[in-house]
């Protein structure tokens, strides 16, 4: 019983964690008068991809790969399906002319690249043991510093949209309870990752799942909840550049930053099988670039959008369930 209550309990932990960790990170950029993109890309969709990071670097630890691999693939789809379309339904999302050229193409060719990575054993006769190397895991961090020089390049050529100091008639936040913020949510993440990790993999034996399943499903939807306030508060307050660019980043961040990392602390076995959550992704990707031209404007994700990403993720998320 105590197994499950510690598994709730992480939850609640990681998503307040990275709520009060994204509070100050935001406050101080707002201090520094960072355009608000630049926010979304990067200081909002790392804080929001913080519970993901934090499980995944515990689960590498304990050689949990499955689960590691599982709870980002299941994360990206959520991102993409779940939480663009629920935001969307709250408020149409016009997406800027950055976003549609690059971002999401970057994002693409994280997919496409991790999809490599893993299945490069098939050409090499020698090697039928699918993983995702040390080597490879410096590949996607390289890959990282790419796009986050491309950031560093909008954040100084692209300051018309700034986060101002005093937003919404709210006073600004002390920099040093920022700071404390940071550390008190950094905090929360560790010990809530740790209760989710040992609960999940506990679940997992007692129902006789496995530990893909339960990162793809569970524990993915559950990291990505603050992808989810975030967005759709965002959303909410007509944020949409914080909105879609937290959605972005986060899946940007989720496949070279975290699945990077984890591959350096320990390489990850993977399964034929997860070539389908690759898929979908890639799938997921698409369908957001297709159905664009369905909204009211032009590059815009609509409530029709919206409504169709959920259609799928459900779907998919039957489609879990079927295969086990």
């Amino acid at each position: 019983m105590l197994l499950y209550v510690l598994f709730v309990l992480g939850f609640i932990l990681l998503i307040k964690g990275a709520d009060i960790l994204v509070s100050g990170a935001i406050a101080l950029a707002r201090h520094f008068q960072i355009p608000e993109i630049v926010v979304g890309l990067t200081i909002v969709s790392f804080g929001t991809s913080l519970p993901e990071m934090v499980v995944n670097i515990l689960a590498s630890i304990q050689g949990k790969s499955e689960l590691a691999i599982g709870n980002v693939f299941g994360s990206n789809v959520a991102n993409l399906l779940l939480i663009l379309g629920i935001t969307a339904l709250i408020c149409p999302l016009p997406i800027r002319r950055n976003t549609v050229l690059t971002e999401l193409p970057f994002s693409l060719i994280a997919t496409l690249l991790v999809g490599f990575l893993a299945n490069a054993a098939l050409f090499d006769e020698q090697n039928d043991q699918l993983y995702i190397s040390r080597v490879d895991g410096l590949i996607l961090l390289f890959f990282l510093m790419l796009f986050l020089a491309y950031i560093y390049n909008i954040a100084h050529t692209h300051n018309d949209t700034l986060v101002k100091e005093g937003e919404n008639g709210q006073p600004l936040m002390a920099k040093w309870k920022a700071i404390f913020f940071i550390l008190l949510g950094a905090g929360g993440l560790f010990i809530g990752g740790k209760w989710v990790v040992d609960g999940a993999v506990g679940i997992a034996k007692n129902f006789g799942l496995s530990e893909s399943f339960i990162g793809l499903t569970i524990v993915a939807i559950g990291t990505s909840l603050p992808e989810l306030v975030t967005s759709a508060l965002a959303a909410f307050r007509k944020n949409i550049d914080i909105a879609v660019g937290n959605v972005v980043g986060s899946n940007i961040f989720n496949l070279l930053w975290i699945l990077g990392i984890s591959a350096l602390i320990n390489p990850l076995p993977f399964n034929v099988v997860t070539n389908a959550d690759i898929v979908m992704m890639i799938f997921a990707s698409t369908l957001l670039v297709i159905t664009m031209p369905l909204g009211r404007h032009k590059n815009s994700i609509g409530r029709l959008s919206g409504t169709i990403f959920l259609l799928v993720y459900i779907t998919y998320l039957a489609f879990l369930v079927q295969r086990g």
